[in-house]
């Protein structure tokens, strides 16, 4: 039932979705030029890796060693936007409708993590990655790795269609209310280097 609400949906939203889709891609090719997408390598179910797809935000800006300039300075007036309302997220439909990801599930984080987790941890990838999760209604952004973790184990041991449905809902009130989108001090959140206790 979860893949069939999965399949449904994304069609449904993207169909939906579809002038919003393309606003956001004539912005991007006007504002930061090609490309539109950013891409990334991300752990799906059991931590095999899947492409990621977003909308991107971010100039490509370098300093002289070589090295990215920070989030901050390299996230453009037009990626701020796009973040404010979620829309650089609209893009991992694809992924839900390839079967790489789900509407509901734990966020699919980056590869280097997978060798920080704890066993409690990596419970998170015993189900598909989400668009949007348990962890993201509670907080998103603004709350602790440790906060997020508990709350991803939670879902996997709990997760239900009527949980599905409850998150869906609520993601859609959060998004609206523009909360937790972003860390203090950070355009999006800090990077997660280890618990510093086990959960």
């Amino acid at each position: 039932m979860k893949r069939v609400l999965d399949i449904m949906l994304s069609l449904l939203l993207l169909v939906f979705l579809s002038p919003v889709f393309l606003a956001v891609v004539v912005m991007i090719a006007l504002k930061m030029g090609r490309p539109i997408f950013f891409t990334q390598e991300r752990p799906g179910l059991n931590g095999v890796p899947f492409k990621l797809f977003k909308f991107r935000t971010m100039m490509d800006l370098y300093d002289q060693n070589g090295d990215f300039f920070s989030d901050e300075m390299r996230l453009t007036n037009i990626g701020r936007m796009i973040r404010k309302y979620s829309l650089d997220e609209l893009p991992q439909l694809i992924n839900v409708l390839r079967g790489e990801m789900s509407l509901v599930g734990p966020r699919p984080l980056l590869m280097e993590y997978l060798v920080l987790y704890s066993d409690e941890q990596l419970v998170r990838h015993d189900v598909k990655p989400g668009i949007t999760g348990w962890a993201q209604i509670n907080g998103r952004n603004s709350i602790t790795w440790e906060e997020k973790f508990k709350m991803d184990s939670w879902y996997v041991k709990n997760q239900s269609f009527l949980l599905d449905c409850k998150i869906l809902l609520k993601t859609l009130k959060k998004v609206l209310k523009k909360e937790g989108i972003t860390q203090r001090n950070h355009a999006s959140s800090e990077k997660f280097t280890g618990s510093k206790e086990v959960i």
